[in-house]
């Protein structure tokens, strides 16, 4: 493989579950960085049941993947469960939270930022 390697955490060339490169923690979030540019970020998460992301902005937009479990996930002041298979995008600047209400999740985050 070339010596530029951008995703660094993973396997190269290999077929993986990102669902089984990350591992719940006991009543905890657990993240994995995959990829952090100024115009882009790439994150694994583990979610406990009952944990939490907090409410935050961010400066892009951040599309979710849910790999495993299933998630509350709120945007301004609407509220979705976001199951595994399922995706939503988090609009740049909306406040906006995830919990573990149901049961633990495993997500995929990208972040996607203009230049500046």
């Amino acid at each position: 493989m070339g010596q530029d390697l951008f995703i660094q955490k993973l396997p190269q060339a290999k077929v993986i579950e990102l669902k089984e490169q990350i591992a719940y923690g006991d009543q905890q979030v657990s993240s994995m960085t995959l990829v952090q540019l100024p115009e882009l970020g790439i994150t694994l998460f583990a979610v406990g049941q009952g944990q939490q992301i907090r409410k935050h902005t961010t400066p892009g937009d951040a599309l979710v993947q849910i790999l495993d479990g299933a998630a509350t996930i709120t945007i301004g002041e609407n509220r979705y469960r976001v199951a595994a298979g399922e995706s939503i995008v988090m609009p740049a600047h909306i406040p906006h939270a995830l919990e573990a209400n149901e049961e633990a999740f495993k997500m995929l985050l990208v972040v996607v930022k203009g230049k500046k």
